[in-house]
């Protein structure tokens, strides 16, 4: 990462600025470090906290779950198909490029090619540029979630990824789990610049001087993030003072945070569904609905949520949490041992048969935890589970995989909406669109689909609402998966970190904006 200090040194003597007495130092943990460098490579939580520090997105969530401008600082609509964005002018790139609609074209380009981004990106049409800080954002159909969709849109630098690396690749390359340019280095917008990376080590961030948010309040100049894997571990190291912020709090330690007289809690509702996903190709009992509904039966989620999570998640029956479209009040969590019982013996397979079942191990919270809960459970209705567990940097390439018959995926909402959840998690796989992309489960019913594909173009919300909650229904009734609770969330930090003005329900911390004192 030679190349970022470089750039950084340069930047700072430009901007006349002192990295001296009034740098601000932020060490975190987190319980793990990105997978990579490239934004569009996964789709998952810890990519989206990178992108934030790294990259900057036309729009982003607000608190309250609005919107404000960033690298877009308007928008309007044009017609019932197209939002126009007006972007900021005079940005700069970490290799000092300036920032035009080119890039925007050019990212756009590359999320479309992307396996786990193009689904987002289904319902439109276009991507227009106008001139060099102007474009339309075209939808096949009138679409009520255009601005969601724009809270993935990181504009990556296209002349920085030109041409082609030291391998003879091109630079800007996308491709999962591969050591391409892109995964190994940056130039992103962003309020901060990766200037050293160690996999599973240590990534350490500086402040990029030229950051076009001159208003943001942020004061720290300096970030090192140490992956801390055991949450016990994370913990300690904050009541010592080795790091400043940490995430997430396992519930076990809540109290220990609270009560330090100089460490603060910070904790939240949260929205991401834990699942298991029983894998219908690779054993042919999950083809049938009676099975799936005994392996839900089986599993008291309630229990975990109370008992491992320590009352810190909401037991589910669907995947979308109260306050969305698509939540149906009816639906309840079923532990019922005798019924899973005897689904399993109407089945015809009262003897029951034997599985693995994979889960990561730095992923959500107790994960490792809730698996274990979940194959003990499973074991009742004479389903032998071989567990394997494993840190997330290896899991993802194993789930991608489809390595295992049950497989553990968390999911938020990308676009704060229902439908989210079934494009990706439920969804008839689809490598065209992008659609069941984490469908590890290969459940596929076609009038689901068609029904999420439909409520897309509708925007009465009544109407839209009660389409959604018919798929949830039907995921519902077929067992599609294994729903386990909604994870809520909490972060702990030293009292001089002001770490509660810029969390969020996402779980995309705001640092750029962060105050310590």
């Amino acid at each position: 990462m030679k190349r970022g200090v470089a750039i950084l040194a340069g930047a700072v003597l430009a901007a006349g600025m002192s990295l001296g007495a009034q740098a601000k130092t932020l060490k975190m943990a987190y319980d793990a470090d990105p997978v990579s460098m490239d934004p569009h490579e996964q789709l998952s939580g810890g990519t989206l906290q990178y992108s934030h520090m790294v990259f900057d997105p036309l729009v982003r969530w607000t608190k309250d779950l609005g919107m404000e401008p960033r690298l877009a600082e308007k928008w309007e609509r044009i017609d019932d198909r197209t939002v126009r964005f007006f972007l900021r002018k005079g940005v700069k790139f970490h290799s000092g490029n300036t920032m035009t609609a080119a890039d925007v074209k050019w990212t756009w380009d590359r999320l479309l090619s992307s396996p786990d981004f193009k689904a987002i990106f289904g319902p439109f049409e276009a991507l227009n540029v106008i001139d060099d800080h102007t474009v339309d954002l075209v939808t096949k159909e009138p679409f009520p979630l255009v601005l969601n969709s724009a809270t993935y849109i990181f504009p990556m630098d296209s002349k920085f990824y030109s041409g082609n690396d030291d391998k003879g690749q091109p630079k800007g390359l996308l491709k999962k789990h591969g050591d391409t340019f892109a995964s190994r280095n940056e130039s992103g917008t962003g309020p901060f610049m990766v200037t050293a990376r160690e996999q599973g080590v240590k990534v350490d961030f500086e402040r990029f001087a030229d950051y076009w948010d001159k208003k943001s309040p942020g004061n720290v100049d300096k970030i090192v993030l140490t992956p801390i894997k055991e949450g016990p571990t994370r913990v300690a190291a904050l009541l010592s003072g080795d790091v400043d912020f940490i995430a997430p709090v396992p519930p076990t330690d809540h109290g220990r945070i609270s009560k330090n007289g100089g460490t603060e809690l910070v904790t939240m509702p949260g929205t991401r569904i834990i699942t298991l996903q029983m894998n219908q190709e690779r054993v042919e009992a999950f083809k049938d609905a009676r099975v799936r509904q005994a392996v839900v039966y089986a599993i008291n989620n309630e229990a975990i949520a109370q008992k491992i999570m320590r009352g810190f998640a909401t037991a589910g029956a669907q995947q979308g949490p109260k306050g969305y479209a698509g939540y149906d009040a009816s639906l309840k969590p079923r532990y019922d041992l005798k019924k899973a019982k005897q689904l399993m013996k109407d089945a015809g397979y009262e003897d029951g048969f034997s599985i693995t079942m994979m889960a990561p191990n730095n992923r959500y919270v107790n994960d490792a935890k809730i698996a274990e809960a979940a194959a003990n459970m499973l074991s009742k209705i004479n389903i032998k589970v071989d567990l394997k567990t494993m840190p997330k940097a290896q899991y993802w390439p194993e789930f991608d995989a489809r390595a295992a018959d049950m497989m553990m995926i968390g999911w938020h909402s990308d676009t704060e909406d229902s439908a989210n959840f079934t494009e990706f998690l439920a969804a008839c796989a689809n490598k065209e669109t992008g659609w069941g992309q984490y469908n590890s489960g290969n459940y596929c019913n076609p009038e689901v689909d068609k029904l999420v594909q439909d409520s897309a173009s509708e925007t009465d919300p009544a109407k839209r609402a009660a389409m959604l909650q018919q798929v949830e229904r039907t995921l519902y009734e077929e067992a599609a998966f294994v729903p386990l609770h909604w994870q809520n969330l909490a972060w702990g930090a030293r009292k001089n970190v002001k770490l509660d003005a810029v969390v969020n329900v996402m779980n995309f911390p705001y640092l750029g904006d962060l105050v310590v004192e």
